[in-house]
């Protein structure tokens, strides 16, 4: 196969690099307006969002975990992800799933989280 022919069968993404990177930014600033009630951070710098995937249509699959399986928010928490994302101009869907492996813990914390809950 020709290196012409071997680039014609590789799949091209609808999303332009500069299109994903703004979407990136818009969907951590609306991540960044989610808050777990009980611990006054939000969910991105928490490290409570394990995966957010895009797809070519601009369908949005986030999985994401929670402080600890019994948090009393479990039933809305990804409601409200859902709702903030999808004020997002040009987003079609957001769907998001918890998932409790791997365990949340406080390693997954930014700098910045740990620095307002003085976990220094």
């Amino acid at each position: 196969m020709t290196d012409a022919a071997a680039a014609a069968s590789e799949p091209v993404s609808a999303l332009s690099q500069e299109e994903l990177n703004k979407i990136t930014d818009q969907l951590i600033e609306k991540l960044k307006t989610v808050y777990d009630p009980e611990i006054p951070v939000d969910i991105y710098e928490l490290g409570l969002i394990y995966k957010v995937d895009v797809s070519d249509e601009k369908d949005v699959a986030i999985d994401m975990t929670l402080t600890a399986p019994g948090c009393p928010v479990a039933g809305e928490m990804p409601g409200w992800v859902r709702d903030a994302v999808l004020e997002i101009p040009g987003l079609k869907s957001c769907n998001v799933e918890l998932v409790f492996e791997p365990p949340w813990d406080p390693s997954r914390m930014s700098d910045e989280a740990k620095l307002q809950l003085n976990m220094f």
